[in-house]
């Protein structure tokens, strides 16, 4: 193939550009003739940050500007945290590389070391999620859930400097920046189901761009493919933004495929929590039809007191 570059573009948060040149050094060891140039994009959802997500039009507002860089031919492929891309990507452009994943959790840090079951009364938990608002006030209605945005580093000096408790997070995030000493606690899925493709990065490239496909195979793993493959059919069976909480986790043990959905509406004050189980080499039908599960359990009424439809 040759000596060639390639432009990746990233965000410019310390977990985005660790996660980029993770990406970088896995290529290079497959591709030592090719060479990684990082491009440095400001995201809209990078600039707002003393509102919701879900004011502001959700998890692609991480996405947008970098989509459109590759679009024009300024960048050549870009890493996304998974969670943050929407289930429809734009014409011409794919997500189908999925590198290992990391651990999916969700991670709380508490000031005092105190474990969720362990925080009194009235402790103030900061996040941003619907997702985990939700299901905090399903396990513990007796806390106080403020909002939480701005990066890892900002969120760890507010919970440092008092303003919270304890603060919730992806474990991956701390993981990648070498900051897991910090974990109080990882949160079971069985309490805190993470976002769909948490803990899992996603690599954008143009559709016809056959050469960087090639490239990029060398770092894709089955196994996190098939998984994230259902959890985002669930999430785009349920047009799934950050407007409302919802979550799925699906885990490969064998030759079975198990997958756990939960759906809430805005308020957090309903929760549907369903799972399935299938074969592996069909993901994208197990999702979807654990997606059209829930819309029969109750979900096609939360999505239109949510979108208002008729």
């Amino acid at each position: 193939m040759g000596t060639r570059t390639l432009r990746l573009a990233t965000r410019k948060s310390a977990l985005a550009l660790a996660q980029s040149r993770w990406v970088k050094r896995e290529i290079e060891v497959h591709w030592p003739d090719i060479e990684i140039d990082l491009r440095r994009f400001t995201t809209r959802g990078d600039k707002i940050l003393d509102v919701p997500l879900a004011r502001i039009g959700g998890k692609g507002l991480f996405v947008k500007e970098i989509e459109e860089a590759i679009l024009r031919g300024d960048a050549d492929i870009a890493v996304h945290s998974l969670k943050d891309v929407p289930s429809e990507v734009p014409e011409g452009l794919e997500v189908t590389i999925f590198p290992r994943r990391e651990d999916p959790r969700d991670a709380l840090i508490s000031r005092d070391g105190l474990r969720l079951e362990e925080l009194p009364g009235g402790a103030k938990v900061g996040t941003s999620s619907l997702r985990r608002m939700a299901q905090l006030k399903a396990t513990r209605p007796d806390l106080e859930i403020a909002s939480l945005r701005g990066n890892l580093d900002t969120r760890l000096r507010k919970l440092d400097n008092g303003q919270y408790d304890a603060i919730i997070v992806a474990a991956a995030g701390l993981r990648r920046l070498g900051m897991e000493q910090r974990i109080t606690q990882l949160l079971d899925p069985k309490v805190m189901l993470p976002a769909v493709g948490q803990g899992a990065l996603g690599i954008e490239f143009k559709s016809r761009d056959t050469e960087v496909r090639q490239i990029l195979s060398s770092i894709h793993h089955d196994e996190t493919a098939i998984c994230v493959k259902a959890e985002r059919a669930f999430l785009g069976k349920l047009e799934g933004g950050c407007q409302f909480p919802l979550a799925a986790l699906a885990q490969l043990k064998g030759d079975t495929l198990y997958i756990d959905g939960m759906l809430g509406n805005s308020t957090g004050t309903v929760l549907i929590r369903m799972y399935r189980e299938g074969r592996p080499d069909r993901p994208e039908f197990l999702g979807t039809a654990l997606g059209e599960d829930v819309l029969a359990a109750g979900g096609t009424e939360i999505l239109r007191e949510i979108y208002g439809s008729d």
